[in-house]
């Protein structure tokens, strides 16, 4: 009898028991995990309609799951695939900030210069007629080699003044004593003269000073801007580790896999997470703060002593000025020239060129009035330029060490409770502390396994550039120049570490670079008069070659 009554109860047993796993009573519905999987665009296939055991999976946790094998190799590339997504928007505004600011300052600089060009050409046509025409390529050379050096041309802003002034005292020379045949070796001697006589009055001295120290800022600013913009393009190519999308599949996806589609990353579990996935970018920081706070150095003296508004607006005013004197000085200026480097021979009566009396250059130099001059370039002013770039200057300091933060907040922890959130492993409180920003607060991190020992190259090499550049931006500053640096691709490729890819970034490269480091040409803006020493070291030093560079010139 109790066999009989038992055989029911022992086949209902068995019969349970043989049910598939899917099917298990206890089990829990996938529904909305398989709604989710297959709204990303995946097969349906993968996903199953209820729990199923979860030893298959390599990094979720294996208990009772809503994830298959192939559920969790998807996820794991989309978990790539949004890390990259979440870091492009920062990036990219960041890289437009600054790609757009340099290509308004490099459009406004540049049209200014062309204006400046313009304006002294057709005045002085008007001015000075046929002479001015006979003379226009001395004038168009001097523009050139001022839109050459602001592009980056090896050009030595000092020799390249002092051979305008040469050039000019040459023509001026011969338009004054047109009596004369003078020959090349006549015209170098009177070039020597320049510096002692002051033919141009002090026009020469304070146009080197006030042309020279407000290029070097211009164009080092202008620089600044274009680093900025690079260095964000290049670490936009690193990609993140293999650890780091691991890291990222744990925080983003395999809660999904336990059922938990609603529930947040707890936030200190999403910035351990980002700060060890952008260890490498996070050493940024230092010298990325430096280099806006150069920026924010030299945009002072742009808007102050060293705005090259103000020095290539009036400018072809301050050459007719210089003009005037040596006309009005030519006797005093030519009589001790003839002492100093002897009589010329006189022309023939009827070879003897045109005066400058016959020409009609006696006329005043008139300058364009408030309403006929151009008073700006690409429709603005280096003022109002200068104070658009300060405001977004101030706004990207700490760019590097916020992203984490930032990252987190815009994509997965927004109004997430520090009680009901996911810790990597369940719903609750995440325990670990916060670790540090960059590579060497890694070492502890919990949630990222990060190599301290292997530091990616591609963002070392940045950090270099923004130090040179930062330099070069103090030396700007205090009046001094120094040669672009020298940045050159030997290879490309992607690199492996962490970052974004923007899909707008422009000349993206992240192949080794190998950045060459400044020489520093020091320029003395002071007006003080140097040391009888100083002037001696300094003439040996520039007396030989600038002779022979002026002879070249002549010959």
């Amino acid at each position: 009898m109790v066999w009989i009554s038992f055989y029911p109860l022992l086949a209902c047993t068995l019969a349970l028991f043989s049910l598939p796993v899917g099917a298990d009573l206890k089990s829990k519905s996938c529904s909305e995990v398989r709604r989710l999987y297959i709204s990303k665009g995946f097969n349906q296939n993968d996903a199953p309609t209820h729990e199923i055991n979860g030893d298959h999976l390599k990094v979720c946790s294996q208990r009772h799951t809503c994830c298959s094998l192939a559920m969790e190799e998807k996820y794991s590339q989309q978990s790539k695939h949004d890390f990259k997504v979440a870091v492009i928007e920062p990036c990219n505004n960041m890289q437009h900030i600054f790609a757009s600011r340099f290509n308004k300052f490099d459009e406004f600089f540049k049209e200014l210069l062309q204006n400046a060009e313009n304006s002294l050409n057709d005045m002085f046509v008007r001015t000075y007629g046929r002479l001015y025409m006979q003379n226009s390529e001395l004038f168009k050379d001097f523009f050139v080699e001022l839109k050459k050096y602001y592009v980056g041309g090896n050009v030595n802003l000092e020799e390249m003044l002092n051979d305008f002034w040469a050039r000019l005292l040459e023509r001026m020379f011969r338009l004054v004593n047109p009596q004369y045949q003078f020959t090349d070796e006549y015209l170098e001697c009177v070039s020597k003269y320049t510096d002692q006589l002051k033919p141009f009055g002090d026009v020469p001295r304070k146009l080197k000073l006030q042309v020279t120290r407000a290029f070097v800022a211009a164009r080092t600013f202008a620089q600044g801007l274009s680093v900025a913009r690079d260095v964000i393009n290049k670490v936009s190519s690193v990609n993140p580790t293999p650890q780091c999308v691991k890291a990222m599949l744990k925080m983003t996806y395999c809660p999904y896999c336990s059922g938990l589609v609603t529930v947040k990353p707890c936030n200190n579990y999403c910035l351990n997470v980002m700060r060890g996935c952008l260890a490498n970018p996070g050493d940024l920081d230092t010298e990325w703060n430096n280099f806006i706070d150069a920026m924010l150095l030299v945009a002072e003296r742009l808007e102050g002593p060293f705005n090259i508004e103000t020095v290539m607006d009036p400018i072809d005013v301050k050459i007719s000025d210089a003009i005037m004197n040596m006309q009005e000085n030519s006797m005093q200026v030519s009589q001790k020239v003839f002492q100093g480097c002897g009589q010329p021979k006189p022309l023939s009566q009827g070879r003897q060129a045109r005066s400058v009396s016959d020409s009609n250059f006696n006329s005043r130099f008139r300058s364009y009035g408030p309403e006929e001059r151009p008073t700006t370039a690409a429709g603005t002013s280096l003022d109002r330029l200068v104070a658009d770039v300060k405001e977004k200057l101030k706004t990207a300091k700490k760019f590097w060490s916020s992203l984490p933060g930032s990252i987190c907040k815009n994509n997965w922890t927004s109004g997430a409770s520090e009680d009901d959130c996911w810790n990597g492993s369940e719903k609750s409180r995440y325990l670990y502390s916060v670790i540090g920003n960059g590579l060497a607060s890694q070492a502890n991190n919990p949630d990222v396994q990060v190599d301290i020992t292997k530091p990616d190259m591609v963002i070392r090499q940045q950090i270099m550039a923004l130090r040179i550049m930062t330099n070069k931006m103090k030396n700007a500053y205090n009046g001094n120049d120094v040669n672009f640096i020298d940045i050159v691709d030997e290879s490309s490729g992607e690199g492996s570490g962490s970052g974004c890819e923007p899909p707008k970034c422009p000349g993206v490269d992240s192949g080794t670079t190998k950045v060459i480091e400044p020489k520093i040409k020091i320029i003395n803006f002071n007006e003080k008069t140097p040391s009888a020493a100083a002037t001696k070291s300094a003439s040996l030093s520039v007396l030989i070659p600038s002779i022979l560079f002026l002879v070249r010139q002549w010959r």
